[in-house]
């Protein structure tokens, strides 16, 4: 069997005892070409994806409810988080997100996104695609740059379907051939200077600023008269505080735009998603593809697809999970205990971010494969599986409903609801997710957004009902 990866992509090979086709010359390139069908599906594929897409919105829902300042740190909210009658439910939300969530959930997706790549391009070269893979491959992450594009600046200015269809375009495919070990060297080595790169950037400039502030303060307890740059020393120091704790001004300021209805906020955050795509495809290019390389080779290992024993899973989940809970949560308490100070909270949170997330993301899909290897929890995961099978649909459909509750809608919750209550958004959108995923899949071969996305792909109109003699239910197994 084959699985549709990344973002509910048709990436897969052909399935052990699928049909060929044998219909000459006429329809073997058409053979090649094609998208998979939902009987090559990897179902154990799909449980980790929709998975790891509902877990993400354990994050992002701060970006949707208070905008991206409050989102790993909520210390510029109306309401406060860690004072005021709710901290305790408050602080614990806020806990068990970094512990068990915070980034380990797009870590495990970026790897699937990469994973993806290995199961498109051997699909289609297995099928004597040729070099018709590369096109479909290139034609496929162009359509995903577009749609990413008109989902930041129509929707919602968080996306990462851009970033990822830029990865791919520029980075993924010349990898598709690398050998695993290489692969992981090449991950490993990727992610350490990404996160030098970032740690250094957020700390660095934010001492550099300190310092060049306490100079001309000290100038000024002295009576002197500052230079123009010493001047602008103080700003750069000021902003950097405003920053992380902003003042009540800055904070109205910021949500006035966001209450005054769709074009109002749309407007207000547009120049987020101009900066975040010139300069975060640049910077953080990193992030995402050493974690996609690492999925590269997790496919070819046999993690990913569940090929692997079940003892080797329980050593990666217990290891992963105790190496990524214990970091992250130590890092939370010690940030907390400070009451956030921010090079404390940079030291204790930043710097291992990285060793706790991705322990933590291979200890997540480590135990959610247990599971399945051991059959339990079937009506569930098989729930779970659907909503990956239609990830980008998914995806898409939080963004519309998270923005119409929060920004949009005649509610007007944006920045002024409790930091505990916007986790009801998140159960709610999980329920309605895999409903939502497990009905359309009995009537249809593909999500909505899927059926457009490889029609683009494939420039013909793509069958989207299933026929009765070829459907399939969504089902859970190795």
């Amino acid at each position: 069997m084959a699985s549709v990866t990344g973002l509910g992509v048709d990436e897969g090979m052909i399935a052990s005892g699928a049909p060929e086709e044998l219909a000459g010359p006429a329809h073997e390139e058409l053979s090649a070409t094609r998208p998979v069908g939902r009987a090559e599906r990897i179902s154990s594929m799909d449980v980790l994806r929709g998975f790891s897409l509902m877990g993400i919105l354990v994050m992002n829902i701060c970006d949707f409810a208070y905008g991206f300042n409050n989102y790993a740190f909520p210390l510029s909210t109306v309401k406060p988080v860690f004072d005021g009658p709710h901290w305790k439910i408050n602080t614990t939300m806020w806990f068990l997100r970094w512990i068990f969530a915070e980034g380990k959930m797009r870590a495990l997706f970026s790897m699937l996104f990469g994973a993806g790549v290995i199961l498109l391009t051997e699909r289609a070269l297995s099928r004597g695609a040729g070099i018709k893979a590369a096109d479909i491959f290139t034609r496929r992450n162009m359509w995903l740059v577009l749609i990413g594009m008109l989902h930041g600046y129509l929707i919602w200015d968080g996306d990462i379907l851009f970033y990822y269809g830029v990865a791919a375009l520029l980075f993924l495919f010349p990898f598709r051939n690398v050998r695993v070990k290489r692969l992981m060297w090449t991950a490993g080595i990727i992610l350490f200077l990404n996160s030098i790169l970032m740690m250094g950037g957020q700390y660095g400039s934010a001492y550099s600023a300190k310092k060049a502030a306490a100079k001309a303060d000290a100038k000024l307890a002295q009576h002197q008269t500052l230079t123009e740059d010493e001047i602008s020393d103080l700003k750069k120091w000021k902003n950097a505080q405003d920053r992380w704790r902003a003042p009540d001004k800055k904070k109205f300021e910021d949500i006035a735009p966001m209450q005054k209805g769709y074009w109002s906020a749309q407007g207000h955050v547009a120049q987020n998603v101009l900066l975040g795509e010139l300069k975060g495809a640049y910077f953080g290019f990193g992030d995402w593809v050493g974690l996609m390389l690492l999925g590269m080779a997790l496919y070819k290992n046999g993690f990913l697809p569940g090929r692997l024993s079940m003892k080797t899973y329980a050593w990666i989940a217990v290891i992963g999970l105790s190496v990524g809970w214990a970091v992250t949560g130590i890092g939370a308490w010690k940030a907390w205990a400070g009451h956030f100070d921010m090079f404390n909270t940079y030291i204790w949170m930043q710097a291992p971010y990285d060793i706790g997330r991705i322990a933590g993301a291979l200890g997540n899909a480590a135990l959610l494969l247990i599971l399945i290897k051991a059959g339990v929890f079937r009506w569930l995961l098989a729930r779970v599986a659907a909503v990956g099978q239609m990830a980008l649909s998914n995806y898409l459909l939080t963004s519309l409903t998270m923005k119409t509750i929060f920004v949009w809608g005649a509610w007007h919750w944006y920045g002024y609801v409790e930091y505990y209550k916007i986790y009801y958004a998140v159960l709610g959108m999980w329920i309605f997710n895999m409903a939502f995923s497990s009905v359309w899949l009995r009537y249809f071969e593909f999500g909505p957004m899927e059926w457009v996305w490889r029609s683009l792909t494939y420039w013909k109109r793509q069958p989207m009902r299933i026929r009765a003699s070829t459907a399939a239910p969504v089902t859970v197994s190795l």
